[in-house]
C-alpha cells in the first residue's frame, strides 16, 4: 500500500479528527487524500461519484472515519472500484452484475455507536423513495477500530438516533428467524449495554462509562445482526428514509414500538426476556404480561432521549401511508426474517398505528 483514500464526512476533517489518521500515515510515506462529500443517508448518485474518483486515482486501500453513511461509502468504493460498471448495477432489488472481487484494503472507524456499519457487509444507498443496498462478504472490513472516546462529542440528538439504531439491532436479531445461540448471546449483552446507557449518554455526553457501554453494545449488536438479519422494523424505515429524508436512527426508533407491538404474540417469549435484559424484572409477569410491558418500556425509552414517538412528529401526513407501504412490502429481503409474516395489509396497519402513536396488536387486528 502506498496511496490511501480516507473518506469522512466534512465536520470531521473540520475540527481535524481526520489528522490523527493522516499525520501518522504521511509520516511514515504514505500518500493519504481526504475525500469529504459524504452526507447522511448517502443517494445513489454520492456512492456513484465517489467509486468513479476512487478509480480514477488508483488507490490502494481505503479508510473511512465516521457514521453509518461514511463506512457505508467506504465499503462500497473499496469493492465497487475494481469492478466495471455502477454502483447501480450491483443494487440487492434491481442490479444484473456480481461481485466478483475483494477490492483494496479497508479500514473502518465509526465516531457513532449504533449502525454496526464496520462489521458488516452492507452499504445502505438512497434512491428516490426508498434504500436498497450492495452486500456482498467482500465488503467486510479488514479491520475495524471502535474507541469510544470518538463518540464523547457526538450531539445529543446523533447519540439518541444512534442509540436506538443499535438498540433496534439486537432486538431485531434477537427475535429474527435466523437467530442461534451465538447471536442471542451477543444480542441480549448488546441490549443490556444499549437500554441501560442511552439515557446517560444522552443527556450526559460527557459520561466516559455510557460512551463505553454504548459503543460496545453497538459493536455487538453489529455481529448480532450481520448473523442474524433484522427484519419488519427496518423495513419499514427504509420508506421514511426514502421519501422524507429522515435520519435512519430515527426512522427505526419512531417504528420500533409499533412493530415490535403488533408482532408481539410471535415472539411472545423472546419479548419477555428483551425486558429482563433492559432491568426490569418479568418474575412475576406472564409472558404474555411481559411481552406488553416490553413494548411499553420500549416507547417510553425513545420519548426518553427525545425522538418523537409518532410519524405526526415528523410532519409525515395520513395520505403517505399508501405509498410508504408501498415500499416496504419491497423490502423482502428483510421481511423474510420477521418472526410473524407481514403482508401488506399488516404493514399498512403497522403505519397508521406510528401515525396514530398508538400501538396496534396483531391478535387484537385478526379477531
Amino acid at each position: 500500500v502506498k496511496k490511501i483514500l480516507v473518506i469522512t464526512d466534512p465536520f470531521l476533517k473540520e475540527i481535524g479528527l481526520t489528522d490523527k489518521v493522516t499525520h501518522p500515515l504521511n509520516e511514515a510515506g504514505y500518500i493519504t487524500d481526504v475525500y469529504t462529500d459524504v452526507v447522511p443517508e448517502p443517494p445513489l448518485a454520492v456512492g456513484e461519484k465517489l467509486v468513479s474518483y476512487t478509480r480514477e486515482h488508483a488507490f490502494d486501500m481505503v479508510i473511512g472515519i465516521g457514521g453509518g453513511s461514511a463506512l457505508d461509502l467506504t465499503k462500497l468504493a473499496g469493492v465497487i472500484a475494481v469492478h466495471e460498471g455502477d454502483v447501480a448495477d450491483y443494487l440487492n432489488l434491481t442490479g444484473t452484475k456480481s461481485i466478483t472481487k475483494k477490492g483494496l484494503p479497508s479500514i473502518l472507524i465509526p465516531t457513532t455507536s449504533g449502525t454496526g456499519s464496520e462489521v458488516t457487509n452492507i452499504s445502505v444507498l438512497s434512491l428516490e423513495t426508498t434504500k436498497d443496498v450492495v452486500t456482498h462478504d467482500y465488503l467486510l472490513a479488514d479491520v475495524a477500530i471502535v474507541d469510544p472516546a470518538l463518540t464523547m462529542s457526538l450531539p445529543a440528538k446523533v447519540t439518541a438516533a444512534t442509540g436506538i439504531d443499535a438498540l433496534t439491532h439486537a432486538i431485531e436479531a434477537y427475535v429474527s428467524k435466523n437467530a442461534s445461540p451465538v447471536t442471542d448471546a451477543l444480542a441480549l449483552q448488546a441490549i443490556r449495554l444499549i437500554s441501560q446507557s442511552i439515557r446517560t449518554a444522552v443527556h450526559h455526553g460527557d459520561n466516559k462509562q455510557a460512551r463505553i457501554d454504548l459503543s460496545y453494545g453497538s459493536y455487538l449488536a453489529g455481529i448480532a445482526f450481520f448473523n442474524a438479519g433484522v427484519a419488519g422494523v427496518h423495513a419499514l424505515a427504509y420508506p421514511l428514509g426514502g421519501q422524507f429524508h429522515i435520519a435512519h436512527g430515527d426512522s427505526n426508533a419512531v417504528l420500533l414500538p409499533y412493530v415490535m407491538g403488533y408482532i408481539r404474540s410471535a415472539c411472545e417469549k423472546r419479548m419477555k426476556d428483551i425486558l429482563d435484559t433492559m432491568g426490569f424484572s418479568s418474575t412475576h409477569l406472564s409472558q404474555e404480561e411481559a411481552s406488553h410491558r416490553c413494548v411499553e418500556e420500549l416507547k417510553r425509552l425513545v420519548e426518553d432521549v427525545g425522538i418523537p414517538s409518532s410519524l405526526k412528529g415528523f410532519n409525515i401526513g395520513h395520505d403517505a401511508l399508501d405509498s410508504l407501504t408501498e415500499d416496504a412490502t419491497k423490502q423482502t429481503r428483510l421481511l423474510a426474517r420477521s418472526p410473524m409474516e407481514l403482508c401488506k395489509e399488516d404493514i399498512y396497519t403497522i403505519y397508521e398505528a406510528a401515525f396514530e402513536g398508538k400501538v396496534v396488536d396483531q391478535t387484537l387486528v385478526k379477531a
